[in-house]
């Protein structure tokens, strides 16, 4: 039953400009199944269907990437309350790190400093030190600081952990930011 609301959301023949526009939780997930088209001009006449098989996909993954969008979408409800957002795989490549660098007990610091053509960039650097000016968050087994003057211009902000051919790194996606530079590293509020 569960999964016949999720389906509901999201259909083959919706376009994949409109789920992004209504969803953009889904931009993620649908760069992870091949599909980097969100930004093209084709994206908003050309349904979810043809766009997948225009990337060689079968009917059996068009209805497993549908159905990724779908919960994704879900999930994006759950967390959406939140005051800041860490997906299982930053979470996990965060663990990773700690463990790397002997921190295991530290937090990431995440911070925004000024900088970059849009005038202010994210700052992350492992960190065992708090006051009571920060708030820390605990979640998925990692620990997320925020100096509490930087939580209203990241409150509900994600961060993530993307692999893909532009390179490795956390990513923090943010709705608070007005705008953003061409290169995605800096932005405005």
């Amino acid at each position: 039953m569960e999964q016949q609301s999720i389906n509901q959301v999201i259909t083959k023949d919706m376009t994949i400009g409109e789920v992004v526009a209504k969803y953009p939780a889904v931009i993620e997930p649908l760069q992870e199944a091949g599909v980097h088209c969100v930004g093209c001009h084709v994206s908003y006449s050309e349904s979810l269907e043809d766009g997948f098989k225009g990337h060689g996909m079968t009917d059996e993954d068009v209805d497993a990437v549908i159905l990724k969008l779908n919960k994704a979408i879900v999930e994006y409800k759950v967390e959406e309350g939140k005051d800041f957002i860490i997906t299982n795989k930053a979470a996990l490549k965060l663990i990773e790190v700690l463990k790397e660098n002997n921190k295991e007990g530290s937090g990431l610091r995440v911070e925004i400093v000024p900088g970059g053509c849009s005038g202010s960039e994210y700052g992350l650097e492992l960190d065992d030190n708090t006051t009571d000016l920060d708030l820390v968050i605990e979640d998925k087994g990692v620990k997320i600081i925020i100096s509490k003057e930087n939580l209203q211009f990241l409150k509900g902000a994600k961060l993530d952990y993307v692999d893909s051919l532009q390179g490795a790194g956390f990513k923090i996606s943010n709705p608070n930011a007005q705008s953003s530079c061409g290169c995605g590293q800096s932005f405005e509020y």
